[in-house]
C-alpha cells in the first residue's frame, strides 16, 4: 500500500502529508515529525500507530490549536489520546483530537489562573458512563505525570463526555443536552416527591441509567411493551408516582421532539415508587 509523503513538518509531533487514497492529511503522533524532511516517506503501517486527520475542517481546526500548545503538553495529550484508543473497542471519531485537545488547553489554563469550573453533571456522568469515567481518570494521570498539572474531578467528568462522544460518534452538544435533561428530570422528581435523593445510593444509580436508556429508546424509536393491566394497577396503587412518570415523559417528548410509548410510564413508575419508599 502507498506510503504517506511528507509535505511539511509542523513540529516533532505533527506532519502534513499526502496520500493517493486520502489526499492531504495531518499525521499526529509522538515524535512522528522528528528529523523528517519534505518528500520523506512514512509507511502506512507506521502511520496507523499514529492518528490520521482526514477531514479538512478538522485539519484546519487542529492547526489553529498548535500555536497554543507547548511541545510537552502536546506530547502528553497525544499520549493520552493514544491511551484512550488502546482502551476502547472500535474506532474513535477523529474529532477527539480537536475537541479534547482544545478542552485540555482550556482546563490547564484555568488551573494556572486558579479558576475551577463546577461540573454540574459529575455524579450523573459517573453513573451513566463508568467505563469512560475510568479511562478519563487514567487520562488525567497521564497529563499529571507528563506536565505536572493535576486536573480536578470535575474535569475528569468533562473528559469522560469527550471519550463517550468519540466512541459513539455523537456530538458533544447532544450528549450535554441529554445530561441536562436527566438533571432536570431528577430536580422535578425531588420537588414533586418532596425528597432529597441520596446520590451515592444504588437506587439513584438505577434511576439515572433508566432515564438515560429511556432517552436512547425514544430517540431510536425502540418499542417497549407492557400489559395494560399492570399500567392500570400502578395507576391505582401509586397515583402520585404514576402521575409524575407522565410528567417526566412529557418533558422528554418536549425536549427530544419524539413520541414516547405508554409502557415507559410503567417502568418509570416502578423506579419512582422504589425511590419514594426508600426515602420515607
Amino acid at each position: 500500500m502507498s506510503a504517506f509523503i511528507v509535505r511539511k513538518v509542523l513540529n516533532n509531533n505533527v506532519v502534513i502529508a499526502n496520500h493517493p487514497l486520502y489526499g492531504e492529511v495531518i499525521l499526529i503522533g509522538k515524535g512522528i515529525g522528528f528529523s523528517r524532511k519534505k518528500d520523506d516517506e512514512i509507511a502506512v503501517e507506521l502511520a496507523e500507530k499514529m492518528f490520521v486527520l482526514k477531514n479538512q475542517q478538522e485539519q484546519e481546526n487542529y492547526k489553529k490549536l498548535l500555536p497554543q500548545l507547548d511541545e510537552e503538553t502536546q506530547t502528553a495529550i497525544i499520549e493520552a489520546i493514544q491511551h484512550i484508543s488502546r482502551r476502547v473497542t472500535g474506532q474513535l471519531n477523529e474529532h477527539i483530537h480537536v475537541g479534547l485537545t482544545d478542552h485540555l488547553i482550556f482546563s490547564i489554563n484555568r488551573l494556572i489562573n486558579g479558576l475551577e469550573i463546577k461540573n454540574p453533571f459529575l455524579v450523573e456522568t459517573i453513573n451513566l458512563y463508568p467505563f469512560e469515567y475510568e479511562v478519563a481518570r487514567e487520562v488525567v494521570e497521564i497529563i499529571k505525570e507528563k506536565t505536572g498539572f493535576g486536573l480536578p474531578d470535575g474535569e475528569v467528568g468533562f473528559i469522560a463526555l469527550h471519550i463517550h462522544s468519540a466512541m459513539t460518534n455523537k456530538a458533544l452538544a447532544e450528549i450535554n443536552q441529554h445530561s441536562q435533561l436527566v438533571t432536570r428530570m431528577l430536580d422535578v422528581i425531588e420537588e414533586q416527591l418532596d425528597i432529597r435523593i441520596n446520590k451515592d445510593s444504588i437506587d439513584y444509580m438505577r434511576l439515572v441509567r433508566h432515564l438515560r436508556f429511556a432517552i436512547d429508546r425514544i430517540l431510536t424509536g425502540e418499542k417497549v411493551e407492557e400489559p395494560e393491566s399492570i399500567s392500570l394497577l400502578l395507576k391505582e396503587t401509586y397515583p402520585v408516582c404514576y402521575t409524575l412518570s407522565w410528567k417526566l415523559i412529557k418533558i422528554m417528548q418536549q425536549v427530544l421532539q419524539k413520541p414516547v410509548y405508554d409502557a415507559e410510564a410503567v417502568y418509570l413508575t416502578m423506579h419512582l415508587q422504589r425511590l419514594q419508599k426508600k426515602s420515607k
